[in-house]
């Protein structure tokens, strides 16, 4: 079994949310929710908090994470983990773990990591889910086909496949949470932008575009992540009513 890392890309800036890897849920920043998650994975040698702030960085550190602090120039997550990657020679699986989802399966990163391990050909695994109805013409959900063998064989924004005779094909919505053999990330991040994947602006096309093998993990559930202030505040209802219920406290009665 290769040595596995689990690395969480973390950055400050973003248009819809500055500074959300500390904005506090339930007491605690959002990143570190989601590196308690990391935590829990069976078998995984080094959990890293990539991040090219300090602000970031000082905060990973005193919740007890290892930091690695990275270039300001990477144009994605991907690349952000690749460098801390580059690093790492005796870890042949790399995992990214999003870095705003509080909600993370901890067994859906070990089934990640399980289905890499016995499927040798492939360079990478990510997951996927049941698409809802009222998310099949959403382009913000992306949609995943697969073969018979849950490889990908395509990725896109809009609703496929198409279902002419109506007999209930199953859709998939791709989750963005991958594991990659590293030595497959650190030659994925040196190629150039393909053109499906400027099409529909989905990097995962650049790596079907070159032949790579995607293994899709089923899960049943999406997760929720957490993109806006209104996402935050439906995760901090959730956590709050996932104490109540450890504790044994019922949530407060309506006033009528």
């Amino acid at each position: 079994m290769p040595k596995v890392a689990i690395i969480i890309p973390a950055r400050w800036a973003s248009t819809r949310f500055p500074g959300k890897p500390l904005h506090l849920l339930a007491g605690k920043p959002l990143l570190q929710h989601v590196w308690e998650k990391c935590q829990r994975v069976s078998g995984v040698d080094r959990i890293i908090v990539a991040t090219d702030d300090m602000r970031i960085a000082e905060a990973a550190f005193s919740f007890g994470a290892e930091v690695a602090l990275t270039s300001d120039k990477h144009p994605t997550g991907t690349d952000r983990i690749a460098e801390v990657s580059s690093g790492l020679p005796r870890h042949g699986i790399v995992i990214n773990a999003q870095g705003d989802e509080p909600f993370l399966n901890p067994k859906l990163l070990e089934s990640l990591i399980a289905v890499l391990a016995k499927n040798p050909k492939a360079d990478m695994a990510t997951a996927a889910c049941p698409l809802a109805d009222e998310d099949l013409d959403n382009p913000h959900c992306v949609k995943v086909v697969t073969d018979l063998a849950s490889r990908a064989l395509y990725f896109s924004r809009l609703p496929i496949p198409v279902n002419r005779d109506g007999k209930g094909i199953p859709r998939l919505r791709h989750l963005g949470i991958y594991a990659y053999r590293r030595r497959f990330l650190l030659e994925f991040v040196t190629w150039k932008q393909t053109p499906l994947e400027k099409a529909e602006s989905l990097e995962q096309l650049r790596a079907l575009e070159h032949g790579a093998k995607i293994c899709v993990v089923p899960t049943p559930h999406a997760g929720i992540g957490v993109d806006t202030p209104e996402d935050a505040a439906r995760a901090e209802q959730i956590l709050k009513a996932e104490t109540n219920k450890r504790i044994g406290k019922s949530p407060p009665t309506p006033r009528s």
